[in-house]
């Protein structure tokens, strides 16, 4: 294995046991780290962040990423400190602000989303350093609790906390008071000057440089020695994702007209024939421009530029076999 820093990344794609076999192939292979997203509602982070760490020994475990609306704060931080006690050490916590519509429509209301982390986070952090935490804010009231540790490790728990930014006011905050800011896919490389500034301001104002915020980046990897075949796999993800994620599409560059002709298309939660007849919405040139979609060598040209424009550690997210692209980019991805 290079130098190079390379994760993995799991949604809903694979049954739990199979996620389980790619985790550990993807040690086998030198992956740092694999995470597991939580945005749909369709498979909680916990639970495969639970089953990935119990049959590895040393790749880390990430929430990529969880919210920060629908735990207790107490139960967040007992949660995290359960997988450390599974796998010590070894655990990420990656928190977001989460999105509408799916936030509304389960009846939260996201309001002042910088206030409301940046509380999280400030407690989350007491709690799992084990102090007593009493706490008036307006997201969060606790009151002399603490960590009920009464068989077991006592002391502090070293679990970094990266925030899923996409937002660019959040990215600041991401760069005062985060360990990493969780850089988010489907947006072009050049998407990062803008990102890494924010997270340069940010830090500088806690007295930090940029180089001591962690940038992993979530991508798309949709790697086949059939370019077309790589190409419709990345672009069956980026239909869906258009339509159910506007900020994403946003940040991605696409015409508000593109976003609206899927969105007439798809339902919620969108068929397959919806979004097999919305594909053809999705131009090559997108397609290329925010996934890394091709043959070995061109997914692995694309993964170059997003590090060249500040990513730290790609997060890649198999379309097609996933085995096949922990083995392409089990030497890394550097010419």
């Amino acid at each position: 294995m290079s130098q190079d820093r390379v994760a993995l990344y799991l949604q809903d794609a694979h049954e739990l046991r199979e996620g389980m076999k790619i985790a550990q192939y993807a040690e086998k292979h030198g992956f740092e780290a694999v995470w597991q997203a939580e945005s749909r509602l369709v498979r909680d982070a916990i639970v495969p962040m639970a089953a990935f760490a119990a049959v590895t020994e040393r790749i880390k475990v990430g929430s990529g990423v969880i919210n920060n609306w629908t735990r207790n704060i107490g139960l967040l931080a007992a949660t995290f400190l359960t997988l450390d006690d599974l796998a010590p050490d070894r655990i990420i916590c990656g928190i977001g602000a989460w999105w509408d519509p799916l936030a509304a429509n389960v009846g939260i209301e996201r309001r002042k989303p910088l206030l409301a982390m940046r509380e999280t986070i400030e407690v989350m952090r007491r709690l799992l350093n084990m102090e007593n935490v009493t706490y008036n804010g307006e997201f969060h009231k606790v009151k002399g609790i603490e960590l009920d540790v009464v068989h077991g490790r006592r002391e502090p728990r070293h679990v970094p906390i990266m925030i899923g930014a996409t937002g660019l006011k959040m990215m600041e905050m991401t760069g005062e008071i985060a360990d990493g800011a969780v850089l988010n896919y489907c947006v072009p490389p050049e998407y990062n000057h803008e990102a890494l500034s924010a997270l340069k301001t940010g830090a500088e104002r806690a007295g930090r440089t940029l180089d001591d915020i962690d940038r992993p980046q979530l991508m798309i990897c949709s790697v086949h020695t059939d370019k077309a075949q790589a190409m419709d796999g990345a672009r069956w993800m980026l239909t869906q994702y258009l339509a159910q994620q506007p900020h994403i599409a946003k940040a991605s560059g696409v015409s508000d007209e593109v976003v609206k002709k899927i969105q007439s298309i798809l339902g919620w939660p969108a068929t397959k024939e919806q979004i097999k007849s919305a594909m053809p919405l999705v131009p090559d040139e997108l397609v290329q421009r925010i996934t890394a979609s091709g043959t070995p060598e061109e997914v692995k040209a694309k993964v170059r530029e997003y590090v060249a424009n500040g990513c730290t550690c790609p997060i890649l997210y198999p379309l097609g076999d996933p085995y096949l692209m922990i083995e392409v980019f089990s030497d890394g991805y550097s010419e």
